[in-house]
């Protein structure tokens, strides 16, 4: 008899959950951000889903969240056109970094000095942290709005896409090195520092391309338009979630589908493996987070195997 997953389900938002962001490992276990539309972006520990606490000032809906490695920071990027810098142990807002239009991504440097910025106006933004008022480095190239923008290869390389396109740019020389072009539109994308491997979703499919190079590794279908996937960190598995309110697992060597079901009450935005891989978060257009094991029946955070 397979056992059933039994997701724990994270409240407390009250709109859709768009975005989501785990931190590394930290002395304190590790640690887990959201982006609501609710402007109201929020804290957890990331094994059991417990609230630590929310962040408070922005004016609007809040599209992209993320947390440094060490869990010490937090960035958010929000529809009142700005990004955000918080300190992610007291709450407290470090800075405000205006925009000229909606702000959809944000990511940090390894080291944490460096915030990435991208959104509705086209640009990439680099902002220095520790120079909060000086202007930020800004990129130019992209032909429609910014969805997502990740530095990669130890922070020398950065990857963004817009609505059809995915672009990988030099940091030194702030120039484009190479561009991938889609059909339909991108709706993820997710860098695996590991084997520098970036995984994109854009209509059923889920795709894996060298992140160094662009050059594509493989590709699935599946059953729906796919929002968001997520590689497992061992490369086992990857999980996909999307329109039809569904989670698919399926191994990551064969492509074949393990698993998949129904836990949410909307459309999957963002689905992404926890560092340790033990776990994987999902957020909803329903306004919950959830939190599903990736091996059914281990005791691991909230979950205790009983057997009967």
């Amino acid at each position: 008899m397979a056992m059933r997953q039994t997701p724990l389900t994270c409240s407390g938002h009250t709109r859709p959950v768009v975005d989501l962001a785990f931190s590394g490992i930290t002395p304190y276990g590790y640690f887990l951000i959201s982006a609501c539309k609710d402007g109201k972006p929020m804290l957890r520990q990331g094994d059991t889903g417990d609230w630590i606490g929310t962040f408070l000032g922005h004016k609007g809906a809040v599209w992209g969240a993320t947390l440094n490695k060490d869990a010490t920071k937090a960035a958010t990027a929000a529809a009142d056109f700005t990004a955000k810098v918080w300190d992610a142990v007291s709450g407290d807002e470090l800075m405000t970094l205006a925009h000229k239009h909606i702000v959809k991504t944000v990511d940090f440097t390894q080291d944490s000095n460096y915030l990435l910025t991208g959104g509705q106006d086209k640009l990439l933004r680099i902002y220095d942290l520790n120079k909060p008022e000086a202007e930020p480095k800004e990129i130019s190239g992209h032909t429609s709005g910014i969805k997502k923008a990740l530095w990669c290869s130890e922070d020398k390389q950065i990857l963004s896409a817009d609505d059809k396109t995915v672009r990988l740019w030099d940091h030194a020389t702030m120039t484009e090195v190479k561009s991938l072009n889609f059909n339909m539109s991108v709706s993820s994308m997710e860098y695996i520092p590991e084997g520098e491997i970036l995984v994109i979703t854009y209509g059923r499919s889920i795709a894996f391309h060298s992140a160094v190079s662009l050059d594509p590794i493989k590709s699935f279908e599946a059953p729906a338009t796919i929002n968001s996937a997520s590689l497992h960190p061992e490369k086992e598995f990857l999980v996909a979630g999307g329109e039809d309110f569904k989670l698919y697992k399926y191994d990551y060597n064969s492509g074949e589908e393990l698993e998949s079901y129904k836990g949410h009450f909307g459309p999957i935005h963002c689905v992404r493996f926890s560092p340790d891989g033990e776990l994987y978060a999902s957020g909803s257009e329903d306004g919950t987070l959830r939190l599903w094991q990736t091996v059914v029946g281990k005791t691991y955070g909230l979950w205790k195997c009983v057997l009967p």
